[in-house]
This record gives C-alpha cells, sequence and structure tokens, in this order.
C-alpha cells in the first residue's frame, strides 16, 4: 500500500459510519486500516464537532450522520457533509 490516501482517516470512518450505522469500532477499524483506539478518537471528534450522533443501543452503539455540517477545512467550508458522501458513495 501507499504511504498517503486522498482522505483522512476522519473521513474514512465518516464513511463507514455512514455505510453502516450500526458498524462496531473493530469492525470500522480493520476496515479502514487503523486500530480500535483510533477509531473510538476519531468517533469521539466526530461526536464532539457534529457529524455524528452516538446512541446506545443494547450493548452497542447505533450511530446518524448529519450530512448537513459543513466541512472543517476553508478550502470546502463552502461543502457539507452530505456533499462527500454523495461523491464517494
Amino acid at each position: 500500500m501507499t504511504s498517503w490516501t486522498f482522505l483522512s482517516h476522519h473521513a474514512q470512518v465518516f464513511l463507514c459510519i455512514a455505510r453502516d450505522p450500526d458498524a462496531r469500532l473493530r469492525d470500522i477499524a480493520a476496515g479502514v486500516g487503523i486500530t480500535e483506539r483510533a477509531v473510538q478518537a476519531i468517533v469521539n471528534d466526530l461526536v464532539e464537532a457534529g457529524y455524528v450522533d452516538r446512541t446506545r443501543v443494547g450493548r452497542r452503539n447505533h450511530y446518524a450522520i448529519h450530512p448537513e455540517v459543513p466541512l472543517r477545512h476553508p478550502l470546502q467550508g463552502d461543502l457539507d457533509a452530505g456533499t462527500l458522501l454523495r461523491l464517494v458513495q
């Protein structure tokens, strides 16, 4: 594998959650290729920034995305998370 990708780990985790709102952290970690602890930190970032809501359902989490939240970088400030989803899904 190459040493870089076009999408950050945050974007990759966000896309995994959008594809499967009931995904386990370990499954996301395996798909993205990072540790479960790193995924947990990224999910916390996404929740704090308002991109994702996390709801406990039994022993698992269910995630809901907020596609209307603007992207964070100034160069993409006129785009929202839903635009990213439409581009890559």
